[in-house]
């Protein structure tokens, strides 16, 4: 199985921050993604970064890197998981109260894309973070995710706290916290492919 890590937005990116400007989303989403891939490959996971550049990759140059990999070793073996961390609307530079973590799929997400979510969801809640659920019955959300949509492999896209929640970033930037995220990517791959 290859599990491809996807890092979103690049240094450049405007409004992908923390209203103090403690936590940017590009540098932070970076090193949980290359955390999450030391971890894997520890296990002997064949994991890598999708993207490495410090620039904003597109959409569409991302989702042809990992069809690239799908149609090489078969989209039956490739993973993949989109980092972020989230921000309450109006993403407007200002604290705001929204908390906790979610896991999205596309409007047109396989089965095997929604089982994964739901075993992120399960892994964040085992490491004790708040878990912002759509509903009961369908915990993650659905939208309009080019990473997830045009993909050929089971995808999600992981929003990781809020870049806007005073407590959310503290813990974010704490070592707590980078290893919470990092483990629970890890847990929530393994349980994906253990069941």
């Amino acid at each position: 199985m290859k599990i491809l890590i996807d890092n979103g937005h690049g240094v450049e990116t405007a409004g992908k921050r923390s209203p103090d400007g403690s936590l940017r989303e590009y540098s932070y989403t970076r090193e949980i993604a290359r955390r999450i891939v030391q971890a894997l490959r520890k296990e002997g996971f064949d994991a890598e970064q999708i993207v490495t550049e410090e620039q904003d990759i597109s959409l569409e140059e991302r989702c042809r890197r990992i069809n690239t990999i799908c149609r090489q070793v078969g989209s039956k073996n490739v993973l993949v998981v989109s980092v972020h961390c989230n921000a309450a609307p109006p993403n407007d530079g200002q604290w705001h109260k929204a908390r906790g973590f979610s896991a999205h799929v596309s409007l047109n997400a396989s089965a095997a894309s929604k089982k994964f979510a739901r075993s992120l969801i399960k892994a964040a809640e085992e490491q004790g973070l708040r878990v912002r659920k759509y509903a009961h019955q369908m915990p993650y959300w659905e939208q309009n995710l080019a990473i997830c949509r045009d993909t050929l492999c089971p995808a999600v896209l992981t929003e990781n706290l809020f870049q806007d929640n005073r407590e959310d970033v503290a813990f974010l930037l704490s070592e707590e916290g980078k290893q919470a995220v990092t483990c629970l990517h890890v847990s929530g791959i393994k349980h994906y492919l253990n069941s």
